[in-house]
């Protein structure tokens, strides 16, 4: 697939909240079309805040962008609220699996559609997309959200924000919490709407390892400030990465 202009770019992003505690101290990071970039680094390093910074959403937290710029589709995302970003293609999937828990599965997924005003024959074409990528959702698309298993309510999260048909889907550690082969199946979907779409996507993760396995390139931040960034295979083989964000000791990397 062919990988062109810039879709996303964070400059020297610096923010803060309460205007008291520093949250990100100098973060910068590119998504081009067609690409799957993975932001990486521990507990802490930012990459929430980052994810929210760029989503518009930083001031519901009482958050505040102090410096720098971020750019989405060519245009300063700061004059845009988190609403218009979303009609424009930039849609975020926030961390702990958010669902409707007193609606159905299928009920969540729709809501995700409202904002485009589809017809009835487009939402259906758009949840059989989604019923085709996640196929336990299909069954269960009749049961309330709040009493699906913690994968299914992490598909049902990422099938609602596809039926905003997103140019940019953004995720905020969608593995957390979820055991290995639900994990894979989720990635592999992401994987397929990347290779089969175009569909660009920035992941946040601490579980380097699957998220360097699917990407194209990764930036790691470090105590708000990005410390490393480069192509994903490429940073999957050095040593430091491993040590220090692959959870493998210096023996083992060797």
């Amino acid at each position: 697939m062919t990988i062109h202009e810039v879709l996303l770019s964070l400059t020297g992003v610096e923010a803060t909240y309460n205007h008291a505690i520093r949250a990100l101290s100098g973060v910068s990071l590119t998504v081009r079309t067609g690409e799957i970039v993975a932001l990486l680094g521990a507990n802490g390093a930012g990459k929430s805040t980052a994810l929210k910074a760029l989503s518009g959403l930083l001031g519901a937290e009482r958050g505040q962008i102090t410096a720098g710029t971020i750019v989405y589709d060519g245009e300063d995302s700061a004059r845009r609220s988190p609403a218009d970003l979303v009609r424009r293609g930039l849609v975020q999937v926030l961390e702990g699996r958010h669902c409707f828990r007193s609606l159905t599965v299928e009920e969540n997924l729709i809501v995700g559609g409202l904002g485009r005003k589809a017809g009835r024959g487009e939402l259906r074409r758009e949840l059989d997309r989604v019923y085709s990528l996640f196929p336990r959702l299909r069954d269960k698309r009749g049961a309330l959200s709040g009493l699906t298993s913690g994968g299914e309510q992490q598909m049902t999260a990422i099938g609602r924000a596809l039926m905003a048909r997103p140019r940019l889907l953004v995720l905020d550690e969608p593995s957390m919490g979820l055991a290995p082969l639900v994990v894979e199946s989720i990635f592999a979907a992401l994987k397929a709407l990347n290779r089969d779409d175009g569909l660009s996507i920035l992941v946040a993760e601490q579980n380097s390892t699957v998220a360097l396995r699917h990407a194209d390139r990764a930036t790691v931040l470090e105590n708000g400030r990005t410390v490393l960034e480069g192509a994903a295979a490429e940073l999957r083989e050095r040593d430091d990465v491993k040590a220090f964000y692959l959870g493998f000791g210096v023996a083992d990397a060797a």
